[in-house]
């Protein structure tokens, strides 16, 4: 299951740069981590995980899968967008499609790099950006709106629930705050995210900083991170440049590059466990000869909603699941020690999976 970020931003704020440069890495990684390029401009690539390879040699597997996380570079915005300026239909259809939003602004002075606004203001940014989404948010509500009118006169409950939503959300929005800050039940989700607003979706902020300001960011970034924290979203500090530069390097001149640059990892990393912690994914593994797997899904999730990551039929058919934890599987020497030593759990559908379960399915044909 690919979790799908878009990467959106203003023009000449190092978006496209970012993500040839994120993508190529993932490319240039070791057959692990396999990258691929679905269309010129959405990459899918390998989640790092460090409890892989132990877990496949253990397991002897012939391959090991990593999770995948999607990225897509959204055309570039600009003001207006909401009502079509520029590629801004384009935009706005893209970015309906994902499941959170990474916004990279810009953090760097160079007077090479033109900006759209004649001025360095990440936070003002942001506000552009954010503002065009709301803009079409409304206008989308509103003729949803109307449409909903012949439906709700006869009565039907669906459109009753979407009415009530919409208008939840139409009075956030004329209050200045986007959709995602409504307060949603958990039995209106599934309506809620069927509603496909823009400004519902989380979102994570790319502060773009110059190399030597990578690992600690500068006064734009603390800006950015203030804002972040007030509204509730996550942020990371990355360069564009070093990401690129790290892009046409093997993976041992990476490393000694990053360590001088003082960063412990690659900005694809950390971007990514940032996007897991904005959308709350977790990972669990199945293990065997063939190969070893980690497998992407919400937290909270039950067994048999696992499982049917894996395939429909496994959710539908569900009798139980076979769970060891990492630690355990990893400390006894795999699945018939695990067992012996009684830490392999026969858990039933009511069973929320924990990050890191190491799991085997049991279900009907």
């Amino acid at each position: 299951m690919g979790f799908k970020t878009g990467i959106v931003g203003l023009p000449n704020v190092g978006k496209s740069t970012l993500f040839n440069a994120l993508t190529r890495t993932a490319a240039a990684q070791a057959a692990n981590f396999p990258f691929c390029t679905i269309e010129p401009n959405i990459g899918e690539v390998s989640v790092p995980d460090l409890r892989l390879e132990p877990l496949a040699n253990i397991a002897k597997s012939a391959k090991i899968l990593p999770a995948r996380m999607i990225f897509v570079d959204i055309a570039g915005l600009v003001k207006g967008a909401s009502k079509g300026e520029g590629l801004g239909n384009q935009f706005l259809a893209n970015i309906r499609e994902t499941d959170a939003i990474a916004h990279v602004l810009r953090c760097f002075d160079d007077s090479d790099v033109t900006h759209v606004e004649g001025r360095v203001d990440p936070v003002e940014d942001a506000a552009t950006i954010e503002t065009e989404l709301m803009l079409a948010d409304m206008e989308s509500i509103e003729k949803r709106l109307q449409n909903l009118s012949r439906k709700l006169r006869g009565g039907d409950k669906d459109s009753v629930e979407q009415d009530i939503l919409l208008k939840r959300a139409l009075e956030a929005l004329e209050a200045g705050k986007p959709a995602r800050t409504v307060d949603v039940a958990d039995d209106e989700l599934r309506t809620w995210n069927m509603l496909q607003l823009l400004t519902a979706k989380p979102v994570l902020y790319v502060c773009n900083v110059e190399e030597e300001n990578a690992a600690a960011g500068n006064a734009y970034s603390e800006a950015v991170l203030k804002m972040a924290v007030s509204q509730g979203a996550a942020a990371v500090v990355i360069s564009a440049a070093i990401e690129e530069e790290i892009s046409q390097l093997d993976h041992s001149e990476a490393d000694m590059f990053l360590n001088e640059m003082g960063l412990e990892q690659p900005g694809l990393n950390r971007l990514i466990e940032a996007g897991y912690e904005l959308l709350e994914l977790q990972t669990y593994f199945t293990c065997g000869p063939m190969e070893t797997r980690a497998w992407t899904i919400p937290k909270g999730v039950s067994a048999p909603q696992a499982a049917g990551v894996i395939h429909g039929d496994f959710e539908k058919g569900f009798i139980r699941a076979e769970t060891i934890s990492y630690n355990d599987f990893i400390e006894l020497g795999g699945e018939n020690a695990a067992r012996d030593a009684g830490k392999l759990r026969a858990e039933g559908k009511s069973y929320i999976v924990q990050d890191g379960d190491v799991m085997h399915f049991l279900h009907s044909k």
